[in-house]
């Protein structure tokens, strides 16, 4: 498939995860003061990106993360050439994403971004347990080393290409209830950068480990898999779409 249709597909599929994942806490009024219920928050998340993975079939790589998209890169099984378009139109769908989410909520009286966190990922005072820098990059980076590998193993062949939506999926959701009582739940730079650019202050200053953080485990992701994989496997990928999940 074209470049431009997959990047579409990989847009779109941003902007519904960012949309889904954090309206599950900032749409919540019976939450006290719109605070973060872990489960729900999770279990959407998950959801929202088994729903896109299977919307998305073979249209494109179903990435939806920068972090996917780098370790693919580095385990050799993505174009390096498409690595920048598919971070900036993930980006952009999940400003798109932020930005619907952000006009619905205003629609509730006494709304506010700043109380609400709007689903922004932080650290020290802003991270919900108050979890310092130190541990929720950490944190970051292994969950999102988790993630990552399982979804290069989970599209290594044409049958766990068919549960790969699923599977992956679990994990996100999985990782999330780890992680949403540290950092709101990250594992994600695109999806971390959508609710940010709208709480500003604070959610832009730390932005950048919810950037670092996951890209450093997407890489070790990919050098791990390309390292562990065996040389029919690399066989098998090889006649496979490259992009493809």
């Amino acid at each position: 498939m074209k470049l431009a249709k997959r990047l579409a597909v990989e847009g779109a599929g941003t902007a519904w995860l960012v949309f889904a994942g954090c309206a599950a806490t900032v749409l919540n009024a019976t939450v006290p003061a719109q605070g973060c219920n872990v489960l729900e928050m999770a279990m959407v998340f998950g959801l929202a990106l088994t729903v896109a993975g299977y919307a998305a079939a073979r249209a494109s790589s179903a990435h939806f993360n920068p972090a996917v998209t780098i370790g693919f890169a580095v385990s050799r099984r993505f174009p390096v050439r498409d690595v920048a378009p598919y971070i900036a139109v993930q980006t952009f769908g999940a400003v798109l994403g932020a930005a619907l989410l952000m006009r619905i909520a205003g629609g509730r009286p006494g709304f506010s971004v700043a109380i609400a966190d709007f689903g922004s990922n932080g650290y020290d005072d802003h991270s919900p347990g108050e979890y310092s820098l130190a541990a929720v990059f950490a944190l970051e980076c292994v969950l999102t080393f988790v993630l990552v590998f399982v979804q290069l193993v989970m599209s290594s062949t044409a049958g766990r290409r068919k549960a790969a939506p699923l599977a992956v999926g679990a994990c996100f959701m999985a990782i999330y209830l780890i992680a949403v009582p540290v950092s709101n739940g990250g594992a994600n730079p695109a999806r971390s950068t959508g609710p940010a650019l709208f709480v500003g202050d604070w959610a832009l200053d730390q932005l950048w480990l919810f950037w670092a953080a996951p890209l450093a485990g997407g890489a070790a992701a990919g050098l791990a898999h390309r390292l562990l994989r065996k040389p029919h496997d690399s066989v098998c990928a090889a006649t496979q779409p490259r992009d493809g999940v």
